[in-house]
């Protein structure tokens, strides 16, 4: 059956989701993930096009399970063209060349781990080995990015991040560009004097970042040698080519 509204996604998510799991973030259960819902439903009831489907909001979450969560990647918000963003972070299956953010990504991880550069910009690879790829609003309206940055979703990002930083399980974080970066301290404040977390912390790789200080970052090399370093097998990166 298709989800025409958000409000429906949601209590699929909440159905689906097992108990201790993402679902029980206070955001879930204050009433604050059903008012941001109703909000979004309203634009969409006026006709406003809502990108990703209401069926793929919270892709993120669903496909990576907070007992699974390994590493953590946080983007912004969805690509604001219907059909491009499926709610994963820096994830593309529109129909189009790669975004060029993406393209700056992926050149990095075939160099880090020997890959050929893929032509698909589907990150679902890595979100079903425990990458999170979480973005800080998790719509947006078609044609305007950043236009669901300030209605709620920034609390569900607050929570996922200090959840995870409060797990003895060890997590990589990859926090690129200042918005992301902000978040570093949170991580550190959750963790205390425990380094058991992984922070890596660079610049965006949108082309338009004029200190360009993404590429030679080396983040996906580094996290796989985090993860062995605390017993955990690494993330296959490399994509169908």
């Amino acid at each position: 059956m298709t989800v025409h509204t958000v409000r429906a996604a949601l209590a699929d998510f909440r159905d689906a989701n097992p108990p201790g799991g993402w679902a029980d973030l206070p955001f879930f259960r204050d009433g604050r993930a059903d008012a941001v819902a109703a909000r979004i439903d309203r634009e969409i009831t006026a006709g406003t096009a809502i990108t990703p489907t209401p069926d793929q909001v919270f892709a993120a979450l669903t496909l990576t399970p907070l007992a699974q969560t390994r590493v953590v990647i946080l983007g912004q918000d969805p690509y604001p063209t219907p059909g491009d963003a499926h709610g994963l972070a820096f994830s593309y299956v529109g129909d189009r060349r790669l975004p060029a953010s993406l393209k700056v990504i992926l050149a990095e991880m075939a160099e880090n781990c020997g890959c050929v550069m893929p032509r698909t910009g589907d990150l679902s690879h890595w979100a079903r080995q425990g990458v999170l790829l979480l973005n800080t609003a998790l719509t947006t309206p078609a044609g305007r990015s950043g236009a669901h940055l300030r209605i709620g979703w920034d609390a569900l990002t607050d929570e996922v991040i200090a959840t995870l930083a409060r797990r003895e399980r060890s997590i990589v974080f990859m926090l690129w560009g200042a918005r992301a970066m902000a978040r570093a301290e949170q991580v550190e404040a959750e963790q205390g004097d425990d380094t058991r977390h992984l922070v890596l912390t660079c610049g965006h790789p949108s082309p338009l970042n004029r200190k360009r200080d993404f590429r030679g970052n080396r983040h996906f090399a580094a996290a796989n040698e985090w993860l062995a370093r605390n017993g955990q097998p690494p993330i296959d990166w490399c994509l169908d080519d």
